[in-house]
């Protein structure tokens, strides 16, 4: 069993955890589904070897390419990264809500995601509040069924949905269907945030 170095960063130390979590996730949906490596590779259109690499926690996906995955094998991202599911949690408080990098190898990026509500099986709804680093953007685009509503907690950001751009500030509010291909980034000088609630849970 490996041992987390204590004397590397925290950020890092997270990112190892993420990308351990993920594997263990990700092989045992596949393994309990009945699929190969191989199979998988195939129908989510990515490289045996590098999904080989992600489920020994040796590399983690981009996003568009978790998106996939997770289609295939009938689940979603947030059951990949969630350390408890708990069906009776009811209050979240603040400073203890889990947050995730979606792809460790790109925290470049600059994008983060503060979960509201907790992956369960139980919720019609997902809720994380996206925090997006100065010239951070999201990897995409990227499309999925359902439909997504936002609210600018601060910064600003430009938001392209279907190809039309949006320029948008604290206070601001979206809606969409998330079939559109859709992604956004962070065009201020400083850390933004955003409230965002999409159904049904697919992240």
């Amino acid at each position: 069993m490996n041992k987390i170095d204590r004397r590397r960063p925290e950020s890092e130390m997270d990112a190892t955890v993420n990308a351990a979590r993920l594997g263990t996730r990700l092989r045992l949906a596949r393994q309990t589904r009945g699929m190969t490596l191989k199979s998988l590779a195939t129908a989510a259109n990515c490289s045996e070897s590098l999904l080989s690499k992600i489920e020994n926690g040796k590399a983690s996906p981009s996003l568009p390419m978790l998106h996939r995955l997770v289609e295939v094998l009938d689940t979603n991202i947030g059951w990949m990264f969630e350390e408890v599911d708990d069906d009776e949690a009811i209050v979240f408080r603040a400073g203890a809500r889990p947050l995730i990098t979606l792809d460790a190898l790109r925290r470049g990026d600059g994008i983060s995601l503060e979960r509201v509500i907790p992956y369960s099986a139980g919720h019609l709804l997902q809720c994380n509040i996206h925090h997006i680093e100065p010239d951070g953007e999201s990897e995409g685009p990227i499309q999925h069924v359902g439909e997504e509503v936002g609210y600018v907690l601060a910064g600003r950001i430009e938001l392209i949905v279907d190809e039309k751009r949006y320029d948008l500030a604290t206070g601001d509010a979206f809606v969409f269907r998330s079939e559109l291909l859709h992604h956004y980034r962070n065009i201020g000088k400083e850390r933004a945030s955003i409230f965002w609630v999409n159904t049904p849970a697919t992240f």
